[in-house]
């Protein structure tokens, strides 16, 4: 969705077991990216995180999943986790717009570190429910979740 006040794309992660919800303010063209994706337009040449998948696969490797692991100074960063045939285990430094355009090429699940939750909740209004309630250290979100109407604003 598009922020009113900015007009810059917004991507929502919605918690696939309750109705928490974290916005993440991204550029035009990793929105654009993401929003390809989930609407399965193929454009007729691979975009860059088509050619990263790309490489991923020719190498050998599995994207296992991606992470937001924190939010610091209104900027919020995460880690592309991989593993290659061999077992080990690899992470890499990643935008969350860029790791969650890859997720949904890989289709491996997207995560929020809980403390990247507990950081938003003091930066954003909400209505969900007290840290105590939340159980794990990470959430899983969906890949798409529903109309931008459906969102509170």
């Amino acid at each position: 969705m598009m922020d009113p006040n900015s007009g810059t794309p917004i991507i929502i992660l919605k918690d696939v077991q309750s109705d928490t919800m974290l916005p993440i303010w991204v550029g035009a063209y990793e929105a654009n990216a993401i929003a390809l994706e989930i609407e399965k337009i193929a454009p007729p040449r691979p975009m860059t995180h088509d050619l990263l998948r790309n490489l991923i696969v020719q190498l050998g490797v599995q994207v296992e999943r991606v992470v937001v692991t924190s939010l610091r100074d209104n900027t919020f960063f995460a880690v592309i986790e991989m593993r290659n045939s061999e077992g080990n285990r690899m992470v890499l430094d990643s935008r969350p717009s860029d790791a969650i355009a890859l997720a949904l090429r890989a289709d491996c699940p997207i995560y929020v570190d809980m403390e990247v939750i507990k950081a938003s909740r003091n930066t954003l209004p909400t209505d969900e429910p007290e840290e105590s309630e939340l159980s794990s250290s990470e959430e899983e979100w969906p890949d798409v979740i529903g109309e931008a109407g459906d969102l509170p604003m």
